[in-house]
């Protein structure tokens, strides 16, 4: 055959060799065993990874068949190597007619459209093993714990069931391996009648845990589901008839079926609640639940609870931190005396740490009463560090970071933290807001109102006050006095209104609210008085109610070297020697060393 192409002599030795049909039947029968390993295997308890041996395995072995194929042959004798073609045997199978020359092509091209549809398949099926779905992106390993319902017969413990809910959201949050949607965004939707599928979606979760919990006495009902929100399925239920005593087995045992359920591969041990006496536990709950809606009277009786809690477990770690969280708010609010108020923070902060040196809170706690009353920038930096690294998405914490890092001068970095902090807690509307403030101090004027209009949408309150003031600075005073005029609070109500009536011309009206502000918030509020008097030109008195701020104490000092608000005096010759004299000048912030990482 001196004149037949080369490729057609190679492709009819491919046929006499039987290769083709190797192929075919080599990609048939990897076809069966994926589909068979993929149904089978989850039911033997193997380890995930196993299907993707196979599938490796599979894929390696393919080229071995094709060279042996080649090389060997089948005879009643036995395997032997295959004999070169006899005289004119290419020539007839070349020559042959098309009818008979291209089902051997068609079977292989079948048997490798078999194999490869194994493959895929396969690995799409394990692709979520790696930490995300091939199509929506959500992490396989993340779940949103929502609010447990009250199923007590007054309906009278409220906080009890929420409180179970919200340590076993902590609880699964200490899983590296899991993504755990925030307590702020996840309780969002309490009282909603709202989709599972909706809510996984507005969370960004694959999964979401649900129940019930029903206290009657010392006797206590928990019912916990497990939904699948992709395909809107239970995964898994339960129902636990226990006393008060045995609480803490029961969320150690649904953390562990839910570890179970999403076939978390864990690196470390499962973490486990820390038991303490029930019923201060419960009283616990209840203060932790009034201390978060940070109103004065709550915060009272949040108090009076934590030491009810403390009189009986005097070791009670998360109740000192609790109480150390609310001490702090009323001293920089001034519902308490400031040195008094912060002194009773602290001590307490400490005691949780003495008990437990890895209580986040505390040390957020610390930080905070370091830079805001101490001045001790360095050692507010190291506490929030390490507040941090124990609690790396805990929204509060990173709230706080993203604070520190404003207060630095390093916006990008506080943008960055508050990007981070709104990913993982979408419908949390302090997030939003915070991100607000920090962009509107990097001057990013619609994308600081974007995020305010964002957090306003989710809970009105004080941050239409925040809002008048990037309109004001983007010079849109009539927008600013409108926005201003809704904030929730009189005191934010005065601050801004008396920038925005001077803004638009109107010096009666400006000086009026000035006026009522100095005569009802001096004390609390000295640092706000100054950078109105700042905005509207007057650097004498601005300069004079700096020093009563520094004088009181005034918690608003810490963000004064970014603050846009104090611009008209940047060039007044005591700007940087008060900076100074405060340890905020440019100089002093850039020494302080702040090391955070935002994880990928």
């Amino acid at each position: 055959m001196p004149d037949t192409p080369g490729h057609q002599r190679f492709f009819a030795e491919l046929k006499r060799r039987r290769v083709f049909r190797v192929m075919a039947v080599y990609g048939a029968v990897a076809f069966v065993v994926l589909q068979v390993a993929d149904i089978a295997l989850p039911g033997l308890g193997l380890p995930e990874w196993t299907i993707s041996l196979i599938l490796a395995l599979t894929l390696l072995g393919f080229p071995f068949a094709i060279v042996l194929a080649w090389a060997l042959e089948m005879t009643p004798e036995g395997v032997r190597r295959t004999t070169e073609a006899a005289p004119g045997e290419l020539t007839e199978i070349i020559s042959a007619p098309a009818s008979k020359r291209w089902p051997a092509g068609v079977l292989a091209l079948v048997g490798m459209t078999a194999l490869l549809a194994g493959v895929w398949y396969v690995g799409r099926q394990s692709a979520p093993a790696s930490g995300a779905d091939s199509v929506s992106g959500v992490s396989v390993a993340s779940i949103a714990v929502l609010p447990f319902a009250d199923m007590s017969p007054d309906k009278d413990h409220e906080y009890f069931s929420d409180g179970i809910s919200e340590e076993l959201l902590n609880l699964l949050a200490k899983i590296p391996e899991l993504r755990v949607a925030s307590r702020t965004s996840a309780f969002s939707f309490k009282g909603e009648t709202l989709e599972i599928s909706e809510i996984a979606e507005r969370l960004d979760v694959a999964h979401v845990l649900e129940g019930s919990v029903r206290k009657d006495g010392n006797q206590v009902r928990v019912t916990a589901q497990l939904i699948d929100a992709r395909s809107d399925t239970h995964m898994w239920s339960e129902t636990w008839d226990r006393s008060l005593d045995n609480i803490f087995q029961i969320q150690d045992e649904i953390a562990a079926d839910v570890v179970e359920q999403l076939k978390v591969e864990l690196l470390g041990a499962l973490p486990t609640v820390e038991e303490t006496d029930p019923e201060a536990y419960a009283l616990f709950l209840q203060a932790r639940q009034l201390g978060r809606q940070v109103q004065f009277t709550t915060l009272e009786q949040s108090n009076a609870l934590y030491q009810q809690a403390l009189a009986i477990e005097r070791d009670y770690a998360a109740a000192w931190a609790g109480l150390a969280r609310n001490y702090r708010i009323q001293a920089s609010f001034v519902r308490r005396p400031i040195d008094e108020g912060f002194q009773l923070a602290r001590d307490a902060a400490n005691r949780a740490l003495a008990i437990d040196p890895e209580s986040a809170l505390a040390y957020a706690t610390l930080s905070e009463i370091a830079e805001a009353h101490d001045n001790d920038l360095a050692t507010a930096a190291r506490h929030l560090e390490r507040a941090l690294e124990l609690a790396p998405t805990d929204a509060d914490i990173l709230g706080s970071a993203a604070a520190w890092a404003f207060n630095l001068g390093r916006l990008d970095k506080a943008i960055a933290l508050s990007e981070y902090r709104v990913a993982l807690d979408p419908v949390n509307p302090d997030g939003h807001i915070d991100l607000g403030f920090a962009y509107q101090h990097a001057r990013r004027w619609d994308e600081a109102i974007a995020s305010y209009r964002t957090g306003i949408s989710l809970s009105p309150g004080n941050a239409q006050s925040l809002l008048g003031t990037t309109l004001l600075l983007k010079g849109e005073p009539e927008a600013a006095l409108a926005a201003m005029q809704q904030a929730s609070a009189e005191e934010f109500q005065l601050i801004g209104v008396s920038m925005a009536y001077h803004a638009l011309g109107q010096a009666a009206e400006s000086d009026a609210a000035l006026a009522e502000l100095i005569e009802k918030y001096e004390l609390g509020w000295a640092y706000n008085i100054a950078y109105v008097l700042a905005f509207r030109g007057e650097a004498d008195r601005a300069f004079e109610w700096l020093d009563k701020a520094v004088e009181y104490n005034d918690t608003g000092l810490p963000g004064i070297a970014v603050n846009e608000l104090f611009a008209n005096i940047h060039d007044d010759p005591r700007w940087l020697p008060f900076l100074e004299s405060i340890g905020r000048s440019p100089e002093q912030l850039a020494a302080i060393q702040f090391e955070v990482r935002i994880p990928q």
